[in-house]
């Protein structure tokens, strides 16, 4: 494992983290999906661009999505 494709997952499950405690709070159910797929998601990917691609495009989510 390389020290910034960890480095890089801490930051991602950090701000899922925050998306998940916010969409408890407010029962914003698209940021509570996103924030647990933030948490989950540097498992399964090992290549350093593709999960900051794919963190990126789940940290915009909510955005995009309105309920």
């Amino acid at each position: 494992m390389d020290t910034t494709l960890l480095f890089t997952g801490l930051i991602f499950g950090s701000i899922g983290m925050g998306y998940i405690l916010y969409g408890r709070k407010q029962l914003h159910m698209t940021a509570l999906v996103t924030g647990v797929a933030l948490c989950i998601f540097p498992y399964f990917i090992s290549n350093l661009w593709l999960t900051i691609a794919v963190g990126t495009g789940f940290v915009l989510l909510p955005f995009m999505i309105r309920r």
